[in-house]
């Protein structure tokens, strides 16, 4: 008896003294399918915020979720984001290569969307320092101003027009969107194609906006690849495909762009208030980082820039 005893104690020993150490590890929501984990779950009729927030007020402001074979971490709490984007940020700057990403951002040019590593700490540095810095935003404030003025000179003379009737029906949610991607676009790289005074024709001002709303669409689309990266090859809803166009139409925009800055600066043209292309021509000065080229770069850069405007 005392021999078994002891057996059993020391065995608990050892099984205490193994889990010393180990990572701890957020609830497992339950529920998880084979191969395809919580994605039932999150597909239903119900929108994905308030599903998510029904599981965190059962597991708690932090637990685990399986996109198909990846591991996805769940926070709802400002507590907990700010643990894990100051304390434990380096064990969150791992970001997953999604399909979106490598197809329209440029192959993870995109630093948002980049891996933790040399050049995302490098692309960082230039954005925070060179493009999202306080004297930045503040040498470029005169554009929002302009902007908002000039939609209110435009909305004044359409209602001049027609006051007459009494009563003007205006979009404004168009005008809205159009002034909002002035705004992003003279910033980040001095055009203007939304307004009756652009130089831009209306076609090529909507196909701009189309072009630019299907971005936004398809950065944030979470592929069958992305959660189950054995069934890429059959490009469900063909996605991909569609991804790859509007990728091949964007770079085609933004080297037209990037070109007509080259060809100012090599004349000598230079502006008193720089834009973002003009900023990173200037940061960049030709060379590559850590195996993108110069022009992918400010590219993937620049369009990245735009992604906080939200299109009608």
């Amino acid at each position: 008896m005392a021999g078994l005893l002891a057996v059993i104690l020391f065995s608990y020993y050892l099984v205490r003294r193994s889990r010393v150490g180990l990572p701890k590890i957020a609830p497992i929501v339950a529920g998880a399918w084979p191969v395809i984990g919580h994605l039932p779950l999150l597909g239903g009729t119900k929108p994905l915020h308030v599903t998510l927030g029904a599981m965190a007020e059962k597991y708690g402001p932090i637990f685990t979720i399986h996109l198909g074979l990846q591991r996805a971490l769940v926070i709802s709490s400002w507590e907990m984001a700010k643990e894990c984007f100051t304390t434990n940020d380096l064990a969150v700057s791992w970001r997953p290569k999604l399909v979106a990403a490598k197809h329209i951002g440029y192959n993870f040019a995109m630093f948002g969307f980049a891996p933790y590593g040399s050049y995302w700490r490098e692309m960082r540095k230039i954005a925070s320092l060179e493009l999202l810095s306080n004297r930045r935003l503040e040498l470029l404030s005169y554009v929002r101003v302009s902007e908002v003025e000039t939609t209110l000179q435009e909305l004044y003379k359409v209602w001049m027009k027609k006051k007459e009737s009494g009563q003007i029906l205006v979009e404004l949610k168009q005008w809205f969107g159009d002034m909002s991607l002035n705004v992003i676009l003279r910033m980040v790289a001095g055009k203007r194609y939304f307004s009756t005074t652009a130089v831009a024709d209306e076609e090529e001002s909507r196909r701009i906006q189309k072009s630019m709303r299907e971005f936004f669409n398809y950065i944030g689309m979470l592929v069958v690849s992305d959660t189950i990266p054995y069934l890429g090859w059959l490009d469900l809803g063909g996605h991909e495909k569609a991804m790859k166009k509007v990728a091949k139409e964007l770079d085609g925009l933004l080297g037209e762009w990037l070109e007509e800055h080259k060809r100012k600066r090599a004349a000598g043209e230079d502006k008193e208030e720089k834009d973002f292309m003009d900023v990173l021509l200037s940061a960049l000065d030709g060379k590559d980082v850590a195996g993108y080229d110069a022009d992918a770069i400010n590219k993937a850069t620049c369009l990245e820039a735009m992604t906080p405007v939200r299109l009608p």
